[in-house]
């Protein structure tokens, strides 16, 4: 017979989820998802003023050589190179019989968002 060592906060949790690679892949995914509907209301206001003149979209657009709106759209753009990431990995998870090295996959997507969020700030600059 197996025993197990239960929680004084809650009976019957016998582990940490939260500390599990998985679920900060979770967690991570969730809030980049976020974070791009944050930028969609933004984006449909510049989609608003193209409509509207080349006028009213270059003036518009001239908000971007703020550097607080440059360091605003490379988080966004880490944001949905992270979400890309972790997103397939989710596909790979329900698809494939891949989970022993999650760490490793987390890690490597965090890694590949981050650089493709570098690329896209130097190539800016």
């Amino acid at each position: 017979m197996r025993t197990t060592a239960r929680s004084a906060i809650a009976p019957g949790i016998t582990h940490a989820p939260h500390r599990r690679p998985g679920f900060a892949a979770a967690l991570i995914h969730r809030l980049s998802g976020i974070a791009l509907a944050l930028f969609l209301p933004m984006h449909f206001i510049a989609l608003g003023t193209a409509l509207q003149g080349a006028d009213r979209l270059e003036s518009f657009l001239g908000l971007t050589h703020n550097g607080f709106v440059r360091v605003a759209e490379w988080g966004l753009v880490c944001a949905l190179a992270v979400h890309m990431a972790l997103g397939l990995r989710v596909l790979a998870i329900e698809w494939l019989s891949y989970r022993e090295r999650t760490a490793v996959v987390v890690s490597g997507c965090l890694a590949t968002a981050f650089a493709v969020g570098l690329l896209f700030l130097l190539s800016g600059a």
